[in-house]
């Protein structure tokens, strides 16, 4: 699980400059190995902007999934 966890985080930490460079940021919440299921909080400015459900789906679950198969979604929590 922790292993899951670290490349999960791994994965988000390739795409938070984007992120922070726009004033927001993501916070890796939870890792749930059963389901494939990450939990993700959108903070900063991501946290309010419309555009956050886009970017949670098309780029920070495209990012992890594509890193950490074992993850079938991203969730924003």
């Amino acid at each position: 699980m922790e292993d899951l966890r670290a490349r999960v985080q791994e994965a988000l930490d390739k795409i938070r400059p984007g992120l922070q460079s726009d004033g927001g940021d993501a916070e890796l919440v939870d890792v749930d190995a059963e389901t494939g299921i990450a939990s993700i909080r959108m903070t900063g400015a991501c946290g309010g902007c419309p555009m956050s459900t886009m970017t949670l789906k098309m780029g920070i679950e495209r990012t992890v999934r594509a890193a950490v198969p074992e993850i079938k979604e991203v969730v924003a929590v």
